[in-house]
């Protein structure tokens, strides 16, 4: 598909682009980083069917969106680019059948490849333990970035929150007498999270020497970068990463690595898979169950424990 036939593509049908995105924001919530990747799939079916001849998403087919998909795993798009973009397709058809943009939707038959569950890396609780100790550690030299990425690491193990979660906190999002965060989820979903002791005492620091980073363009985000602004996942993504460097056996994770070890800790502690789905905000226990693990040994003292004939 040339540049062209987007661009073409991009003049014919920018409007309608233009409003599924307030649909997806206004109507559904969806995030910045969630529209764009919806918008991205849709520009790259209409550039299919504009290279197929086709006027616009009016004289799409069941057999247009089939072919469309079997062109991209011929050409070796991965099963969930395939199942992302999928997604993306039915929900712009159905919202354009909806508002009368198009006769009739026809994904409604449209079979995706299921994508693959693959889990991240996780860190053992030594390791987790070890790496706090390191951002401890390294803090004490009073740089407040040193001091702010202490708390970060702290409330990402602590609570298992998304990093796209924590970039977003303000200053009262926390309570630190009662140690929970108010968080806002996918699909603007508020929840309530709690984190221990440790991560509130890392919390309390940040906040005594966050002044020192203050500007008049601050306003009243939690984590700050060096010059002042709300700090980006990208920043919180580069300290656990340094941090992680200085643990040669742990695996080289993100800090979703730490949502995810965090959540495999809680259920090896015993906590309830529902309680770990909430504090995750995940909208089904199929996907806590997919994303956490549990091991072996603790599934099967469980069954030891609980069933009359173990």
């Amino acid at each position: 598909m040339t540049s062209d036939l987007t661009a073409d593509v991009l003049a014919r049908h920018g409007e309608l682009l233009h409003a599924f995105n307030r649909h997806l924001g206004a109507e559904r919530g969806r995030s910045a980083h969630t529209r764009r990747a919806y918008l991205g799939d849709v520009r790259h079916l209409l550039t299919y069917a504009a290279a197929q001849g086709l006027e616009g998403p009016e004289e799409l087919r069941l057999a247009d969106l089939r072919s469309w998909l079997g062109e991209q795993a011929d050409s070796g798009a991965a099963r969930s680019t395939i199942a992302r973009r999928a997604a993306s397709a039915r929900t712009f058809l159905k919202w354009a059948e909806h508002t009368g943009r198009i006769p009739s939707d026809p994904s409604l038959r449209l079979v995706a490849p299921k994508r693959n569950r693959t889990l991240p890396g996780v860190l053992k609780q030594g390791e987790a333990s070890r790496l706090l100790d390191l951002a401890s550690v390294r803090a004490d030299d009073d740089d407040p970035i040193h001091v702010r990425d202490r708390a970060v690491l702290e409330l990402l193990y602590a609570s298992g929150i998304r990093v796209g979660e924590l970039v977003g906190l303000d200053v009262d999002d926390v309570d630190l007498g009662q140690r929970v965060v108010r968080v806002m989820g996918k699909g603007a979903k508020e929840r309530i999270v709690p984190f221990g002791l440790p991560a509130a005492r890392a919390i309390e620091a940040w906040l005594a020497v966050r002044s020192r980073l203050v500007r008049p363009d601050s306003g009243p985000a939690l984590f700050l970068g060096r010059r002042g602004r709300r700090a980006d996942a990208r920043q919180v993504r580069s300290a656990v990463h340094e941090l992680l460097a200085h643990l040669p056996d742990a695996p080289d994770l993100g800090p979703h690595g730490l949502r995810h070890s965090a959540a495999t800790h809680l259920l090896e502690g015993g906590a309830d898979l529902r309680t770990v789905q909430e504090m995750l905000g995940h909208a089904s226990l199929a996907t806590t169950q997919i994303y956490t693990h549990v091991s072996v040994d603790r599934l099967r003292k469980s069954y030891e424990q609980a069933h009359p004939r173990a």
